[in-house]
């Protein structure tokens, strides 16, 4: 069989027609599959006559990619049988050869003798000690035929996929050569994805690290403790001012009603001052209303002063306001106060929740205060008015 009539003929072929982008389908791997092939064969100890058969096959095997890269061994077997045939290979020859050619596809498992050495031909890179340097030709193939981009994870685990679960070589001699080298280079395939993903890990842990620094140049530690200092005063301040303002109120309308009873109610008995009576009521009654809520402003809520570890755990308890803790055993609020102090959110979430318990506490009290002064308001005008009828009345009622 004339095997350098198709080694010259696949040369030139690959050499003047096949796309400069096939980085690993080109005439130098045709040459390695042939070389591994006659090492195979010679291996085996297989005739001369399937020995040519097998060669022209590695030759010719991947001639297809020249006119179609997904069909490349259907191509490749209908190409190949038009050359063999102006060779002068009989049609037995032929079929075999075609035959060869197309078990080279993925997913295909061989079955005589030659099929199993025409596959692991094909794939001896993977039991080389170059594996890595072929693999990154692949790689760069499918990228520019296929537009396939891999990340170094990506294309790792694509290559430990591939030698783990979907290759296997098929004759006894690549097992007995390759098989072991095989074995190497998955395991550095695998350590090289440790490797990667300890780097990654590293570098994902220093984007954490620079984005906390970025927050803290952001939102500055002085910057938000003196926010928060200035507040929490302003709030005390505006929350004793409306203590002093209802305690103003309450001192003076118990005043107030004091004088009353000594003074005005003692004088009611008499039947001559029956005008009074009423102008009396209606002034008490608005004096003890104010005297009410100036009570219920300055009246401080009353909390249970227990949490649980699980309050503590779920960061439902604030700590800083003493009505949380009160009947705590020190024991536990020492340990409360520890596990909030080494959580920066959730120290900064109790300083919010004591700053808006604080407004709601403001809130209520001047609303309270704000009624307050209008009822007192109200009180004095309408009491002064009732006076002023009541003294009218009675000097009309005497003339």
């Amino acid at each position: 069989m004339p095997i350098s009539e198709v080694e010259k003929y696949v040369t030139n072929l690959l050499s003047q027609e096949l796309d400069t982008s096939y980085t690993y389908h080109n005439l130098s791997h045709t040459r390695r599959v042939v070389e591994k092939a006659t090492e195979l064969a010679e291996l085996s100890k297989i005739n001369d006559v399937d020995k040519d058969l097998l060669l022209s096959a590695a030759w010719l095997h991947d001639i297809g990619y020249i006119k179609n890269i997904n069909k490349h061994e259907e191509e490749g077997a209908i190409m190949a049988k038009g050359i063999l045939e102006n060779l002068k290979y009989t049609p037995a020859q032929i079929n075999t050869i075609t035959n060869l050619i197309l078990i080279t596809k993925m997913g295909a498992v061989p079955k005589t003798q030659l099929e199993k050495i025409m596959c692991d031909a094909d794939c001896s890179h993977i039991g080389s000690k170059n594996y890595a340097e072929v693999s990154e030709l692949l790689r760069k193939e499918w990228e520019l035929t296929c537009n396939k981009t891999y990340t170094e994870a990506e294309w790792l685990d694509e290559n430990i996929k591939f030698l783990s679960t979907q290759h296997r070589f098929y004759s006894v001699e690549a097992v007995s050569n390759w098989d072991k080298r095989k074995g190497k280079n998955l395991i550095g395939l695998l350590n090289e994805k440790k490797k990667l993903d300890q780097q990654n890990s590293k570098l994902k842990q220093k984007k954490e690290e620079l984005k906390f620094k970025k927050e803290k140049v952001e939102m500055p530690e002085r910057g938000i403790e003196t926010m928060f200092r200035v507040t929490l005063k302003n709030h005390i301040t505006l929350s004793n001012i409306a203590d002093t303002k209802a305690n103003i109120l309450l001192s003076v309308n118990a005043i107030i009603v004091s004088l009353v009873l000594s003074n005005l109610v003692s004088k009611l008995d008499n039947a001559s001052n029956a005008y009074l009576i009423t102008p009396t009521v209606i002034f008490v009654i608005f004096t003890v209303i104010s005297i009410v809520l100036s009570i219920l402003a300055t009246r401080p809520n009353v909390t249970s002063g227990k949490f649980t570890k699980e309050d503590v755990a779920a960061k439902k308890v604030n700590l800083l306001f003493f009505g949380n803790f009160h009947k705590m055993s020190l024991h536990d609020f020492e340990w409360a106060m520890g596990e909030m102090m080494q959580d920066r959110d959730y120290l900064y979430s109790s300083m919010k929740k004591d700053l808006y318990f604080l407004g709601l506490v403001l809130d209520k009290k001047y609303k309270i205060l704000r009624i307050t002064y209008l009822v007192f308001m109200i009180g004095i005008i309408i009491s002064v008015i009732a006076f002023a009828i009541a003294f009218r009345y009675s000097g009309a009622v005497t003339i």
